[in-house]
């Protein structure tokens, strides 16, 4: 058996990174599974999923600022929506991650949690849950 859910994700930033732990332990409790699989998924080119340190919010600025770093939007990009820098931020992070259930309980490590990445922000988003059993 398996379950599909599509959550809304607002983001106020250009660059941002959403923490989505209760969103995704709620659509858990709310299947029933205890165990499986847990699919997130963004489906837009300019933001991805991610797990990474919950614990220290700085973690969360060096990684904006090593991003915009790496892939500055620079003015001899050709993409005529100015956003070139969002895509190639969004292919390095990647469109999803998949977590273990387990008891009930998602699988992450003790700093670990589950993040929606903007990156031609703000703007409202959607990511889907796929909850599969087994």
């Amino acid at each position: 058996m398996s379950f599909l859910k599509k959550i809304s994700v607002t983001t106020h930033s250009k660059q941002e990174f959403v923490m989505l732990d209760r969103e995704l332990n709620e659509e858990l409790r709310e299947s029933g599974v205890e165990e499986g699989m847990m699919l997130v998924y963004c489906p837009h080119t300019t933001a991805g999923i991610t797990i990474n340190e919950n614990a220290d919010p700085d973690v969360r600025v060096d990684l904006d600022k090593a991003l915009n770093d790496t892939f500055p939007n620079h003015d001899y990009f050709v993409h005529g929506e100015g956003n070139s820098d969002g895509h190639m931020k969004s292919s390095v992070i990647g469109a999803s991650e998949t977590l273990i259930i387990e008891k009930g309980q998602l699988i992450l490590g003790t700093w670990q949690s589950v993040y929606f990445a903007e990156f031609d922000g703000p703007r409202h988003r959607q990511v889907y849950i796929k909850i599969i059993e087994g």
